[in-house]
């Protein structure tokens, strides 16, 4: 198979994690998680290698520029959210910038997004309608994507954002933990499933929830090592 071959399938692929990213992040931006969500919106962000010549040259932009944009938005909300109001307008800017004229935003309703970056890139010393806790749900699709909502892809990018973020337990084990959870997919297991979901979901229980898959992946890691050494 040539290179021009499996372009297609590549975009696809493609296509599918920006939209697997996009979905995560709002989540944890519509939770309060900004700084993890700035970091999956951030992790999405690859150059052009210039190419994919079958893919229509418009797309890729927009999608470079709309992760930019919700990156920095996050970035900028999460400065507001510390009392750091020259840093979140000179990130707000940037976040307008990057919204500016985007033709396909992904089912990303941008206009409260927009008006919240120009909000906070126009008044710098304002401590009243600025505040993190006035920031505008993001919608996707005309849905408001939480926690309960994610995929168990989307779940996947999610929980080592937030560890990342400083939450609770390991970056690295949730997203082997991630890949344990898409292995069971159709085995009738769901272990690992449950144990994301679960770390997304019950804040108060991250801790736990965090060591008790550290445990889980430990394991099976542990009985792949014993599986291979017999061959």
């Amino acid at each position: 198979m040539t290179d021009r071959d499996s372009a297609p399938d590549r975009g696809a692929r493609d296509a599918l994690s920006a939209s697997v990213a996009i979905t995560a992040g709002a989540a944890l931006f519509n939770e309060g998680q900004f700084l993890a969500a700035r970091d999956v919106w951030e992790g999405e962000r690859q150059p052009s290698d210039g190419d994919d010549s079958d893919a229509d040259s418009d797309t890729p932009d927009d999608v470079e520029r709309l992760l930019r944009g919700l990156a920095a938005t996050a970035a900028a909300t999460h400065r507001a959210s510390d009392g750091d109001r020259s840093g979140a307008a000179e990130r707000a800017d940037n976040a307008v910038a990057a919204l500016a004229n985007i033709s396909d935003p992904r089912g990303v309703e941008l206009g409260p997004v927009r008006e919240w970056a120009e909000r906070l890139a126009a008044t710098p010393g304002d401590t009243g309608d600025t505040d993190a806790a006035t920031a505008p749900r993001i919608r996707i699709d005309d849905e408001t994507p939480t926690f309960d909502d994610l995929s168990l892809a989307a779940a996947g990018v999610a929980a080592p954002a937030l560890a990342r973020g400083g939450e609770p337990g390991d970056a690295a084990v949730l997203a082997t933990a991630a890949e344990f959870a898409r292995e069971e997919r159709g085995t009738g297991r769901t272990e690992f499933a449950e144990l994301l979901f679960a770390y997304l979901r019950a804040p108060d229980a991250r801790p736990q929830v965090a060591a008790r898959l550290g445990d889980h992946v430990e394991r099976e890691a542990r009985k792949r090592r014993d599986v291979d050494g017999l061959f």
